[in-house]
């Protein structure tokens, strides 16, 4: 519980007190219901945790399945339409963005949500969806939808998420520096306008080697090839 704490004044600079986190933070309030609701839920109580869930979406923005099993220390930033899963696993030090959804991919049965080891940063608005891995120190940006297992320490973006950046130190700080992201799309469009610029440089170079050799043509030489040129556009048929 007090883990939670830690981890809102960590990460968050607007955080002036711990009393101003205690009593104006939803995602550190969805959290602590959810621990009673997962209580409940692990008597296997019918219907009451679903209600507390109910309730605690109701009062914070956040819904979170009963079923999921949430380690302390973690934070959800601002929280509004944060979902996680009933099957979801979210480690010690995971930070989590406003809009995110840890869901499943269809109707099937077991374990069907994403796992987030330790130190994992999800961007606001990502989608992670079906029973999939975001190993220790990885990121998502804002707004990829991610549906295949993420390597430690590797950075996703995208529709679908791509691993755009990997790196062997363990960057526990938590952040996410959307400003230095990189932006895959932008990169593919740089190599195709390189590759034009270079065949627009081949196709000026032979229109000049053409006209060099228009010139030294003589003049039956000239007649011939517009001769050519008009029977091939349909002159004379």
């Amino acid at each position: 519980m007090f883990n939670n704490i830690r981890a809102i004044k960590k990460f968050d600079p607007a955080a002036k007190s711990y009393l101003e986190i205690i009593l104006c933070y939803p995602g550190l309030h969805a959290l602590w219901l959810h621990k009673i609701a997962h209580l409940l839920y692990r008597m296997k109580l019918p219907l009451l945790p679903r209600l507390l869930n109910y309730f605690t979406r109701m009062f914070t923005g956040i819904d979170i399945h009963p079923g999921a099993q949430i380690a302390n220390g973690i934070m959800i930033d601002h929280g509004q339409g944060v979902v996680i899963g009933e099957t979801a696993i979210i480690e010690e030090g995971c930070l989590i963005y406003q809009g995110v959804t840890l869901g499943g991919t269809g109707k099937e049965s077991g374990k069907r949500h994403p796992t987030l080891r330790r130190n994992v940063v999800v961007g606001a608005g990502a989608k992670i969806l079906g029973n999939i891995v975001m190993e220790e120190n990885s990121r998502v940006g804002a707004g990829s939808v991610v549906m295949r297992n993420v390597p430690k320490g590797c950075t996703v973006v995208g529709i679908p998420g791509k691993i755009v950046r990997t790196t062997s130190e363990d960057n526990v700080d938590g952040m996410l520096d959307h400003s230095q992201m990189p932006d895959p799309v932008a990169k593919v469009f740089a190599v195709i306008l390189e590759k034009i610029e270079a065949q627009q440089k081949l196709i000026n170079k032979l229109s000049e080697k053409q006209k060099e050799h228009d010139s030294k043509l003589t003049d039956k030489e000239k007649d011939d090839n517009i001769f050519l040129q008009d029977f091939m556009h349909g002159e004379g048929i």
